[in-house]
């Protein structure tokens, strides 16, 4: 445990020197200027909005900014994972690691806690920003932002984890590339299941079900903005939710979060395996 908790800090302080976190971090403020602008202005252009109305926008445009960060957080989390394991294998590092007695599995295992302690953090820090800019400029609360906030982590952990598992087997720029090209179908997917599910239409909401349940990101994104929203807003715009992309009508349930947590073990499971037969 000593070992992994070694490795794990240091692959935050190694994060912390990479030139991707500062464009992370420009990116990041740029949203939060745009939101901050954007929910002053909700007032301004439609004063004559009714208090269900203005938490109804006020929620919308909230999920719309949370699924930016969500984005940021997988862009950053993705094009990470891959450069600290395979990019390490691939100029030596890590078999100048693995001479000393240290097992693979405990170097992977703190790469991957050292990756989610950065995502958790990103998530919980700019998160709570986004959060104290809806308050101040609209007054809205959302019911469950800490539930929101840690489904978010979650999504960022689950996408980290997949990014992992492609770096021992592909290069670390590629690993990258399909990772977020994956968290980008899956959102799409569910999407078009969501169209499905308003139209009636089971074969085509099958599909946002079936991908949800192949990659949970989609999933724990829609429970998170079920979070950030208004229970009282389903009821009054019941309507506006059918095949909506930035509003969510359930939470998640306990089945769906246990085979998210059971997803990440598996593919954390697989690429241990994959590292430790891998030739260095």
């Amino acid at each position: 445990m000593t070992t992994v908790l070694t490795i794990a800090a240091l692959t935050l302080r190694e994060a912390a020197r990479r030139r991707v976190l500062r464009s992370l971090a420009v990116l990041t403020v740029l949203l939060l200027s745009l939101s901050a602008w954007g929910f002053t202005r909700i007032d301004a252009e439609f004063g004559g909005l009714t208090s269900g109305e203005s938490r109804f926008a006020a929620a919308l445009v909230l999920n719309l900014v949370m699924f930016g960060l969500s984005l940021i957080a997988a862009l950053g989390t993705a094009f990470m994972a891959g450069p600290t394991l395979a990019g390490e294998t691939e100029t030596g590092i890590a078999l100048a690691v693995l001479t000393r007695p240290v097992h693979r599995a405990s170097v992977l295992l703190g790469k991957w806690l050292g990756l989610a302690g950065f995502g958790t953090g990103f998530v919980a820090v700019a998160g709570a920003a986004q959060l104290l800019i809806v308050l101040v400029t609209t007054g809205y609360r959302p019911p469950a932002p800490v539930t929101g906030l840690a489904l978010l982590a979650a999504q960022a952990v689950t996408l980290l984890t997949l990014g992992l598992l492609l770096s021992t087997v592909i290069s670390p720029m590629a690993s990258g590339i399909v990772a977020v090209g994956l968290f980008g179908a899956t959102w799409i997917a569910g999407v078009i299941g969501g169209l499905g599910a308003a139209l009636g239409n089971d074969s085509v909401r099958r599909i946002g079900t079936v991908s949800q349940a192949l990659l949970p990101t989609d999933g724990l994104w829609r429970g998170a903005m079920n979070a950030f929203q208004d229970p009282s807003l389903l009821r009054s715009f019941s309507e506006a939710f059918e095949g909506h992309p930035f509003l969510s009508s359930a939470a998640l349930t306990p089945g769906y979060l246990t085979w998210a947590g059971v997803w990440v073990l598996l593919a954390l499971s697989l690429a241990a395996v994959a590292f430790q037969r891998r030739d260095l």
